[in-house]
């Protein structure tokens, strides 16, 4: 079983009667955008259950379904259960809808050829289960510096649009001599009031750019290099991009697709153009007859502990065990990083936004001393 790559590899393909190199060219998506991963961790979790219960596949597809609160969702599972029926297998028949990734498509028409499709489903269910786990991990560590900027750019603005020039226009009909921080202040004031319409403007641009250009290459490549050079912030994404892919590799490991396939598979799957590049590369490695360890070492993005793993994997021939230790690993360390990050980042920005604000309030007080004296 090998995919068709090119003409090194066409021998192996002509004696395999199973050709994916025509799949690996769609993006099949088994349950569209309104089935979220959090859906998909239940839905493969309780199948699971299902079928280690005794149920028949389609009662328990038309069981899950049964239990859909959404119309469209039911559909899903209806048209399926109606694909069964008419005697197609069940990766035909996920093959039609829009909704599932070309890695769960894959791995469960392996679980239907190998006879393992509840360890498939089993599978799948952590596999999402961790994947909405450093979902989570993500929103909880950026989640309340985001509310702290935003709140506090908030009051930024405010204070320059309508405190700053009160306090500027009492100055001036007083004459009062200003210090040059409270003048530096104005002057800001006043070029922010002029200008904040196209502040505001040019950051509704830059939102529509992002959705524009995302899927582009040239913009994949910029976004990553400056998101891995931020301090923290960068590693921690990385290490999130490695756990995702140990966890790809273990689950189709697991299903006994053969290790080049699971990285051609994986580098299609994760939408992040480092990981991608290193994995393509990794792959031309080991068609040059490189071993994974080797190839895997050789690229910047992956620690050195894990080729040195996998060449432990490799020796003892225990591959799906020692990416099965990776993936707890990077788990384990996604999640201290986590809870680091926001310890470290939170007090920081508020130090640092708190110190605007108190700048502000020093330069537009400082002058208050002389206007006394003026008044009095």
């Amino acid at each position: 079983m090998a995919f068709q790559l090119d003409n090194k590899t066409k021998k192996s393909s002509k004696e395999s009667s199973f050709d994916i190199d025509s799949l690996l060219k769609k993006e099949i998506n088994i349950f569209g955008s309104s089935f979220s991963n959090k859906k998909k961790e239940a839905f493969y979790i309780e199948l699971s259950v299902l079928l280690n219960a005794g149920l028949e596949l389609k009662d328990a597809l038309e069981l899950i379904g049964a239990e859909q609160k959404k119309e469209a969702d039911k559909k899903i599972f209806t048209l399926i259960v109606e694909e069964l029926i008419s005697g197609r297998n069940l990766s035909d028949a996920i093959k039609k809808q829009k909704h599932f990734t070309e890695y769960e498509y894959y791995s469960v028409q392996i679980g239907e050829r190998t006879g393992t499709l509840n360890k498939v489903f089993e599978d799948l269910g952590v596999f999402y289960q961790r994947k909405n786990e450093q979902r989570r991990l993500v929103v909880n560590a950026f989640s309340y510096p985001i509310v702290v900027v935003c709140t506090a750019m908030l009051a930024l603005i405010f204070m320059l649009r309508f405190v700053v020039p009160m306090f500027a226009d009492i100055f001036k009909q007083n004459k009062v001599e200003l210090p040059w921080i409270t003048q530096k202040i104005i002057i800001l004031s006043n070029t922010f009031g002029k200008y904040y319409g196209f502040v505001f403007l040019f950051i509704f641009a830059l939102i529509i750019a992002v959705n524009v250009f995302k899927n582009k290459l040239w913009y994949k490549k910029l976004y990553t290099s400056i998101l891995l050079k931020i301090p923290f912030v960068g590693n921690f994404v990385r290490k999130i991009k490695i756990a995702q892919f140990t966890q790809a590799i273990t689950l189709l490991v697991s299903a006994k697709v053969p290790l080049l396939n699971g990285i051609q598979l994986t580098e299609k799957m994760i939408d992040f153009y480092p990981l991608q590049r290193a994995l393509k590369r990794v792959e031309e490695g080991i068609l040059q007859g490189k071993s994974l360890h080797e190839s895997i070492s050789s690229e910047s993005i992956f620690d050195p502990k894990m080729g040195s793993l996998i060449k432990v994997a490799e020796e003892t021939n225990q591959v799906e065990t020692i990416f099965n230790r990776l993936t707890y690993q990077y788990t384990q360390e996604i999640e201290h990083k986590s809870k680091m990050l926001s310890a470290t980042v939170e007090p920081l920005m508020i130090l640092v936004l708190g110190a605007i604000v108190a700048t502000i309030l020093v330069a537009m007080y400082l002058p208050m001393f002389k206007l006394s004296t003026v008044i009095g």
